[in-house]
């Protein structure tokens, strides 16, 4: 306990980065998830073949991969930058692989929303005059987006539990620190554990039961 008390302030900085690695690579996901989806349901093969590729290689290489890659591929052999200081850019890099692993989770989980949305609504619409991309994003994606909201939900806490695989490419958040106060202090390591994992139930049984409310308050009545 005297560690987590002592190291109070870089422990919050470290929780501090995966709350930020966590949002950013929330927005990244949601915006690439949703445009896969829109390539994925496309009246174009290419782009339907395309979307399925990727969302098929990505859902099924480990994550752990997929950073290596980011942070050593992109990062040093391709000699990507995004920022003058190394940790910025390192955050970045990492925010990169979360993003492209996440919103092929993301784009499944639309596309059976997608599902949900009755053939008769899209039907109107086109008989309306409305074109493919206005369909999409008038009629059928927002009623998809509420009736998927529990499985989104589900996505953001997989996405917070896996910023900690953020480690291989160099970025300091809270499974860093946590393994630093073990080597550091080496009598405590029940207590930093439980430490570090209650601040992790903290992060995502709020978001569990924020998504749990919201999917019953925006739920589509059929």
């Amino acid at each position: 306990m005297d560690a987590l008390l002592t190291e109070g302030g870089t422990i919050l900085a470290a929780f501090w980065m995966t709350v930020r690695l966590t949002a950013v690579s929330t927005l990244g996901s949601l915006v690439l998830g949703t445009v896969l989806t829109a390539m994925r349901v496309s009246p174009l093969s290419s782009l339907r073949g395309a979307a399925s590729a990727y969302v098929t290689v990505a859902r099924n290489t480990p994550l752990t991969l997929v950073l290596l890659f980011t942070g050593l591929g992109i990062g040093a052999n391709l000699g990507l930058e995004l920022s003058d200081d190394l940790a910025t850019n390192n955050f970045w890099l990492a925010v990169i692989g979360l993003t492209a692993y996440t919103s092929a989770f993301v784009c499944e989980a639309l596309r059976s929303g997608l599902n949900t949305v009755p053939v008769g609504q899209a039907e109107a619409a086109r008989s309306l005059g409305l074109g493919f991309v206005k369909t999409l994003l008038l009629i059928t994606l927002p009623q998809a987006f509420r009736a998927v909201v529990a499985p989104l939900g589900s996505i953001l806490i997989a996405l917070t539990k896996n910023t900690t695989i953020a480690l291989v490419v160099g970025v300091g958040e809270a499974s860093v620190r946590m393994r630093e106060l073990i080597e550091t202090y080496g009598d405590q390591v029940i207590e930093i554990f439980l430490g570090f994992a209650a601040g992790f139930v903290l992060l995502c049984l709020p978001t569990g039961l924020l998504f749990g409310w919201l999917s019953r308050r925006l739920a589509v009545a059929r």
